[in-house]
């Protein structure tokens, strides 16, 4: 591995770094200076977040369909979980290969083309009457998921005007607030109207498709006759060694917090239900609350990366949701939305330090690197759900949760993370 790239918040804003060679450059010129001074293109960051909202809002509604699929086709909890898997793995497996080759070619359209993917699972799902149509259309749902967040997110950056934690967290507050509202769709239009009114989830498919392919337009002359510049290293940068300890660090945060919200996502509902005797509508509804408690936390966790340190971002939001996790499994029901509530604020604003950490690592595999945390590290959360629905199946659905309490724990790890140059910081 190459000695990391760092490169200056002033250099590398619009069009820095530059994703056509896959490389970051360091331009010293009064361009770059003025394009930081212009601050974030907030139209861009605002359509590219909406899209988030909207492709995110397509995802969730597979969970959120889980009681009446399970009731429809008697599935099982392992069941359940291998549709998470589904839907997770061709997300993990493709969003590294998607960011690798867009690292040499970036693709200005593929958003609008990936999403057609998900436009095709969402009707596949709505008249499937088989297990295995169903896994089939998750996973075309997932392969919209892979194309779509490794390019969007270095638009985002793209975007940023320098303020990068900023730019990651409008982009995340919109795949947040669109999980949340799958749960809140799916109690008003699914449970009454039935799997058949999936369908009409395809008309936010088709929405994103026409602003993805206005903002191609707008991506294409920032990734087009750019000439990459030398590359400058930073001498305070983390040795190759320290970098790769990191990133695996990162991995298994992003991992623990991930799969306790895979744990949520996927079996709150059935806990609800099991432990206090919730409608499957009343419980969508607490899902809601945590979800909405998570898209208000991925906002709030850039601009105090931005300001405070990533690092200290990190150790606080995943070590500072402990107790509250621990506490979860022995709370009653007004007091397990209160703490589901805390955690996801705590929990979900670790998420754009995570990412934009990591990027700054590897700014020169930029697109690599999104794909690894947007893909891997949630699909490895996927594989984790899966494997926790089995787990349910055998011990009940109270010692998942009594078990996914401790996952916060890891966020220990977070002392192996290197100190980052200042302006990185």
């Amino acid at each position: 591995m190459n000695k990391p790239v760092v490169v200056s918040e002033q250099a590398s804003v619009v069009p820095v770094p530059d994703t056509m060679q896959g490389r970051p450059v360091k331009a010293a010129s009064k361009a770059a200076t003025s394009a930081a001074s212009a601050g974030p293109a907030y139209i861009v960051l605002a359509g590219i977040s909406f899209s988030h909202f909207l492709n995110d809002t397509m995802q969730s509604l597979i969970a959120s369909v889980y009681p009446i699929l399970k009731e429809s086709y008697a599935l099982s909890f392992a069941q359940i979980g291998m549709i998470t898997l589904a839907f997770q793995f061709t997300a993990s497996l493709l969003q590294p290969v998607v960011g690798h080759f867009t690292d040499k070619k970036a693709q200005p359209f593929s958003l609008a083309i990936g999403m057609g993917s998900t436009f095709f699972g969402l009707l596949l799902l709505s008249a499937a009457n088989q297990y295995a149509t169903i896994l089939v259309a998750a996973a075309l749902v997932g392969l919209g998921s892979a194309v779509f967040h490794p390019e969007s997110a270095r638009i985002a950056r793209l975007a940023s005007g320098g303020r990068y934690g900023f730019a990651q967290s409008v982009f995340q507050l919109g795949g947040s607030f669109g999980t949340s509202m799958g749960p809140v769709l799916a109690a008003l239009i699914v449970v009454p109207f039935g799997q058949p009114s999936i369908a009409w989830f395809s008309l936010f498919a088709f929405l994103a498709i026409a602003i993805l392919l206005r903002i191609g337009v707008w991506y294409r002359p920032q990734i087009t006759n750019k000439k990459p510049a030398p590359i400058h290293l930073h001498p305070d940068a983390p040795s190759p060694r320290r970098v790769r300890i990191a990133l695996v660090v990162l991995v298994a945060l992003l991992f623990s917090k991930q799969l306790y919200v895979s744990s949520l996502s996927s079996y709150y509902i059935f806990y609800l239900i099991d432990k206090f005797g919730v409608s499957t509508q009343s419980a969508q509804l607490y899902l809601f609350v945590f979800l909405a408690a998570n898209a208000v936390g991925a906002f709030l966790g850039g601009p105090l990366g931005d300001r405070f340190g990533r690092k200290y971002v990190i150790w606080i939001s995943v070590l500072g949701a402990l107790p509250f996790t621990l506490a979860l499994p022995y709370a009653g029901l007004y007091a397990s939305a209160a703490l589901t509530v805390i955690i996801g604020l705590i929990l979900s604003s670790t998420t754009s330090s995570i990412i934009v950490f990591a990027q700054e690592l590897m700014p020169h595999r930029f697109g690599m690197i999104s794909g690894v945390f947007f893909g891997v590290a949630f699909g490895i959360g996927g594989l984790g759900a899966a494997v926790l629905g089995k787990l349910a199946d055998y011990t009940g659905i109270g010692f998942v949760y009594q078990l996914c309490a401790f996952l916060p724990a890891i966020g220990l790890l977070a002392v192996f993370l290197p100190k980052m140059p200042k302006h990185l910081r």
